[in-house]
């Protein structure tokens, strides 16, 4: 028998044999001993990070990787049904069915007779349906908030808050005056700063400063709202740009003989612009004054 075992001659584009291969890892005569320590609580940041490998393949435009990533999520989801099963609760099939009974019940403009405008309208029709599901299951939460998972990360959590709002008339007619409540709450914690200065060590201004940088950061996430912008995306966006520029950095100070930790903050901002220029296409930058922040 080769190392394979009797997986040898499986095909391995059949869900089947991921459910096998599942089935013996988690098997206690002759299992991978991490797999059987494993529970649904240590999985879960397993299946947040396969989630997010997915988004950043997708991101980079790289359909292999992502060809990758989408079968290590699909692993999370076979690991978290081998684990019901092996508790009786439920099996990969009633996953399976679970959700192809709720797309269909979901969408009665396609596999019934209901119609929809567009796609907003569905939309609206789908967080409705959501809505009377809660309540067949004799959920007593009737606010427009039911349902926002508590999970999620936070920045996904705020704007799908503001949504549910919003869907109730809560909400500011246009970005002009959420621009105006950014400004607001960055004066808030400019004041919260100084507080916090003038009092070192003051837990109770640490904790007003907290709660100013929290209700900066929701404004900033309806301002995204807004403007239809994914904050997940955008922030990817931001921390990859970012990224590439510091090693442009680091690659520019190592070209001329020194680390970039050895440099004056003066010296390394006039990197980051030489970066930010050379990513833009221009040979040459205007050495500009340091900043705490770089753009």
């Amino acid at each position: 028998m080769s190392g394979h075992g009797s997986f040898d001659a499986c095909d391995l584009r059949d869900v089947a044999t991921l459910l096998a291969v599942m089935a013996r890892l988690r098997d206690p005569d002759g299992g991978c001993p991490w797999d059987l320590q494993q529970d649904f609580a240590t999985i879960a940041p397993y299946t947040v990070e396969e989630a997010y490998e997915v988004a950043d393949a997708i991101d980079r435009g790289d359909l292999a990787d992502l060809k990758d990533e989408l079968g290590d999520l699909l692993l999370q989801v076979v690991f978290h049904a081998q684990m019901a099963s092996e508790q009786g609760a439920f099996g990969f099939a009633d996953v399976v069915a679970s959700i192809n009974d709720k797309m269909i019940r979901r969408h009665p403009h396609v596999f019934a007779d209901a119609s929809v405008e567009d796609a907003e309208a569905q939309t609206r029709e789908w967080e409705q349906t959501k809505r009377r599901e809660r309540e067949a299951r004799g959920d007593a939460d009737t606010s427009a908030l039911a349902g926002v998972a508590r999970g999620l990360p936070e920045w996904q959590r705020a704007v799908k808050l503001q949504k549910r709002a919003a869907a109730v008339g809560f909400d500011w007619p246009d970005p002009a005056p959420v621009i105006d409540k950014l400004h607001e709450e960055i004066e808030e914690v400019r004041v919260e700063f100084a507080a916090r200065a003038a009092a070192p060590g003051d837990a109770a201004a640490q904790d007003r400063l907290e709660e100013e940088l929290g209700d900066l950061l929701f404004v900033a996430a309806n301002l995204a709202r807004h403007a239809r912008v994914d904050v997940g995306t955008a922030m990817r966006r931001a921390n990859l740009k970012f990224e590439r520029r510091f090693r442009a950095m680091e690659a520019m100070a190592a070209a001329a003989g020194t680390r970039l930790a050895d440099l004056t903050l003066a010296e390394q901002d006039r990197l980051w612009d030489r970066a930010k220029a050379d990513e833009r296409g221009s040979a040459a930058s205007t050495p500009i004054p340091p900043t705490d922040t770089p753009e």
